[in-house]
């Protein structure tokens, strides 16, 4: 499967491990979710090579917290696309948890949806078709500008005139 880090097709550093099989201590490797539950997170201390996960969207991001300072990378699964529940995923893991490593989408990842994915918080996307591969820059400039805030904090317009009344703002003070 193609992957696209950084808007552009790249190799994919990761290994993908399985349930039962040894996980190297020499590569990257994204492991399941129950794998990295069996673990402490004191215990992944001493790993000196970048760690991944993959999380089931059926799974709360909150199981993931106390590892979050040792993992690189979360990869979050849309298995069918009308699902969405990864979007949340990607957007809690940014806004509440402060994660900055690299979210990765993988299943049923659609080009119509590239946008949203990146405006939610996902950096990396495993794509099924290269087409979908070399459409997805084009589909970032799609837009040039939003009214909705996102996951990554970019907020393009502001309001010029504030509505009556905003509890954020004190008497007396503008938006400008």
């Amino acid at each position: 499967m193609p992957y696209i880090k950084k808007g552009e097709i790249a190799d994919d550093p990761y290994v993908r491990l399985g349930g039962d099989e040894p996980v190297p201590t020499d590569v990257p490797v994204i492991v399941p979710l129950e794998w990295l539950l069996a673990q402490t997170p004191q215990s992944l201390e001493g790993r000196n090579v970048p760690l991944g996960v993959a999380l089931p969207n059926d799974k709360p991001e909150s199981l993931l917290e106390p590892y979050l300072p040792r993992l690189s990378l979360i990869a979050l699964d849309f298995p069918i696309y009308r699902d969405g529940r990864a979007f949340t995923q990607a957007r809690r893991l940014r806004e509440a948890y402060g994660f900055r490593g690299e979210i990765r989408a993988e299943g049923d990842v659609l080009r119509d949806q590239f946008l949203f994915m990146v405006r939610s918080g996902f950096d990396a996307f495993e794509v099924r078709k290269d087409k979908d591969a070399k459409a997805f820059a084009e589909a970032l400039q799609e837009f040039s500008g939003f009214y909705q805030p996102s996951g990554v904090g970019d907020a393009h317009f502001r309001f010029r005139f504030a509505p009556p009344f905003s509890p954020a703002r004190k008497e007396g003070e503008s938006d400008a």
